[in-house]
């Protein structure tokens, strides 16, 4: 019972520091280009990535997107 409770309390942790570097990197004003988060970004789910690269797209809207919120082909376009 102790090395679950353990077990849960590091991957609980773990969620929450990737979560929160996602969240810092969707949210800044000083580059879309963050390697650590667009690897992130890149791996999550459908709807949360969608979210992340809209939020990215309305601060950087006239750049080219990151890996991960590219549409299309050319890879000039955002999601």
């Amino acid at each position: 019972m102790r090395i679950l409770r353990l077990l849960l309390t590091v991957v609980i942790a773990i969620s929450v520091v990737i979560g929160f570097r996602w969240y810092r990197y969707v949210g800044n004003t000083d580059s879309p280009y963050d390697e650590v988060g667009i690897e992130i970004n890149s791996r999550l789910p459908t709807p949360l990535r969608k979210w992340g690269c809209d939020r990215l797209h309305a601060t950087f809207g006239n750049v080219l997107p990151p890996y991960g919120c590219q549409a299309g082909d050319d890879g000039r376009s955002w999601l």
